[in-house]
Parts: C-alpha cells; structure tokens; sequence
C-alpha cells in the first residue's frame, strides 16, 4: 500500500505541475497576441476596412498595359514593315482610299494630334495607311482600355501593330491623360477618335474633350481628319467587309486660343471636322459658305426622330447643290 500512496502522490505532484505550466503558457501567448496586436503596424500590414476588398496583385491589363517595349527600335521597325506592306495592300484593296488635302499639313512641324470621326474598325488601318510621313512612323493611337487591352494577347497584338496605348473612355483618368502626353513630349504624334467609339447608328456623336486638353498641355497642334464611306464597308456590330471607296480629308491644324477653356476649343475641333465632312460630300466653296453662317450640317445628323434620321442617313434622292447634305459615312 505505501509503494501504491508514493506512486499515486508522484503522478499528482507532475500532473499539478503539468497544469500550471499549461495556465502559464496560456497567459504567455495571451500576453504575446495583445503586444503583438497593440504592435501589428508599422511591423505588419495594417488590416483592411470592413468592407472593402484588398487588390491583389494581378496581370496589368486594361489601363496599366504597359506599351513602352513597343516604342522600342525593334518593336518600331516591324510596326512600320506591317503598315507599309499589309496592311496598305489591305486597305487599298478593301477602301480605294481616296487622300485630299494633304498639302495643307506642308507647314506642320513636329508632333501633332490628328483626330478623326469613327464608324469603323477600318478608321484606324486607314489614317495609319494615309497620314503622310514622317508623322506616320511616329505615331501611337489612343485604344480604349476596356476593349483592346482586355488581356494580354489582344494589349500586345494592339501596341505592337497599330502602335496603340490605353485610354480609359469610360472616366476621365490622370493615368492615361499623363501617358498620353509623355508620348507627345517624347515626340511621338497621337491619333485620336474623340467620339470614344464607333458610331451605333452611322451618324457621329459628340466629341469628348481629351484631344483639347492634351493639345493645351503639351503645346501640340490639332489636325482635324474625316473619314468617309468606312462604315458602309464595315459597321459596327457586323462581321461582313464589303468593298467599297473611301475618303481621308486633311484639315488645316489648329491651335487653342490664349486663354480658351479645353470645352470651347473641344467645340473647335468638332466644328473643323463637321465642315471637313460638308466639304467632302458638297464642294468646298459651298461648304466654306455653310461654315461662315454656321450652317453646316452636324456629323450627328439631323436632330429629328429615329426614323428620319435613318431617311436621311440611306436616302439617295437627288438634291439641289444648296441644300445642306449630310456627309456619307
């Protein structure tokens, strides 16, 4: 019975000592957990709000595509093989451009920013095929994020053969207004489609102010650009490319006024591409006459109902040479 009582107090003895090593150790890490909850930042990470979600870093795809390797001499020189081979005997055998007006850009001088209307995917293969050198080897063209820099392999295919850089059209962001001018003040000219997307209807729709404020910012000028009869070889919302001709009609380059707002100059520029459009489809005395009494007629097209709008978008009937005519899109 003694040897039972000593072996019975033994493990007692080392149970109790078991356990308050255990109380201990318990009040150590609570110890421990507080100092470190009390001590969590600078040392760590602060915890986020209730609420909102941590970005992890992902693929930078849509306005954090990063396009410099594409302004690369390698990158430069298969862009301007692709332009001048391809995809001008693309072109020519889709659009039979027909390029006016070329010599009023005889006095420009450097980096400009050429702005077009748009109804077409084809817009772009086309002013890339018609703006005369040496503008045309140095020119990056201002894509919407949201669509040609959706993933990598479209963000790629885009910077490398057209040259294009993300723009958000959906806000108003500092990121792609700053990279836009770097590659202005780099020396490279923009092209640009203020419309900020093809037309949905065939008719133009009002211009958004990015082409005015950067040619204010980096003190470059504008060259207003219309583009006729793309549409009607490929629309948007359609995958068939039918043959037909095309008209690229150079305006005279603009400069904002000292002190004019980015909105009145914007305003500007919408005008000289509307009266362009006039002149393409009219002459260009008539179209001088309409601009002068500011009459000319709106790339929007006609402020009427939906279906008069289409009437005078397809409408074929001959008119008197007086009469204002919208231009073919």
């Amino acid at each position: 019975m003694s040897l039972n009582r000593r072996a019975a107090d033994l493990l007692g003895r080392r149970a109790t000592k078991l356990m308050a090593r255990s109380v201990a150790g318990r009040k150590v890490q609570r110890r421990i957990n507080s100092m470190t909850a009390k001590t969590r930042f600078p040392l760590r990470a602060p915890r986020a709000p209730y609420g909102i979600d941590v970005r992890t870093d992902g693929p930078k795809v849509g306005a954090d595509f990063s396009t410099d390797w594409a302004r690369s001499p390698q990158a430069k020189a298969a862009r301007i093989a692709m332009v001048e081979t391809v995809m001008r005997a693309a072109v020519a055998g889709i659009a039979s451009p027909n390029r006016v007006n070329i010599d009023r850009l005889a006095d420009l001088d450097g980096p400009a920013i050429f702005v077009a209307n748009h109804h077409s995917h084809l817009d772009t293969s086309l002013l890339l095929t018609s703006i005369p050198l040496p503008w045309r080897h140095e020119m990056v063209v201002a894509a919407a994020s949201d669509y040609f820099f959706r993933n990598r392999v479209t963000g790629a295919l885009a910077a490398l053969t057209i040259g294009a850089i993300p723009i958000e059209r959906a806000k108003v962001g500092r990121s792609s207004a700053n990279l836009a001018a770097d590659v202005i003040d780099d020396g490279y000219s923009l092209l640009i489609f203020p419309e900020g997307g093809r037309s949905r209807d065939g008719w133009g729709q009002p211009f958004r102010g990015g082409a005015a404020y950067l040619s204010a910012r980096c003190n470059a000028p504008v060259v207003p650009v219309y583009v006729g009869g793309s549409g009607r070889i490929w629309r948007k919302g359609s995958s068939k490319i039918r043959r037909g001709s095309t008209v690229i009609n150079f305006g005279k380059p603009i400069w904002p006024g000292e002190g004019e707002s980015s909105r009145s100059f914007n305003k500007r520029i919408e005008a000289a591409v509307s009266v362009l459009g006039d002149e393409t489809t009219a002459d260009w005395y008539t179209a001088r006459k309409r601009a002068y009494s500011g009459a000319s007629p709106a790339l929007g097209g006609p402020n009427a109902g939906s279906w008069r709008r289409q009437w005078a978008l397809g409408s074929t009937r001959k008119r008197k040479s007086t009469e204002p005519r919208w231009p073919k899109v």
